[in-house]
């Protein structure tokens, strides 16, 4: 009995080491995307330097807000546990 407790442990540490993967990779794309955006004119075009700056400044800054609430948003949604098949039914014969 104590050897499937042992494996369920196992399989919550593994789901939750998937989940944290999942939540830095998808954060770090999200992140990624949005600084390509704000910044990639900056970086590709002639622009003055203060539009360059700027744009590369306010680039930076919201890519790594995206980034953490990112993963706090997928991390918390996993902590709340998986979603009911089929919101409101209440028993199998509804």
């Amino acid at each position: 009995m104590g050897h499937t407790r042992g494996r369920r442990m196992q399989s919550e540490r593994d789901a939750i080491t998937v989940e944290i993967g999942y939540a830095l990779a998808s954060a770090a794309f999200a992140a990624a995307v949005l600084f390509g955006v704000l910044a990639g004119p900056a970086l590709l075009l002639d622009l003055p330097t203060t539009v360059e700056r700027a744009l590369l400044v306010t680039g930076t800054a919201l890519a790594t807000a995206l980034f953490f609430l990112r993963v706090i948003s997928v991390l918390t949604r996993f902590r709340q546990g998986p979603q009911p098949s089929q919101p409101g039914r209440t028993s199998p014969d509804s």
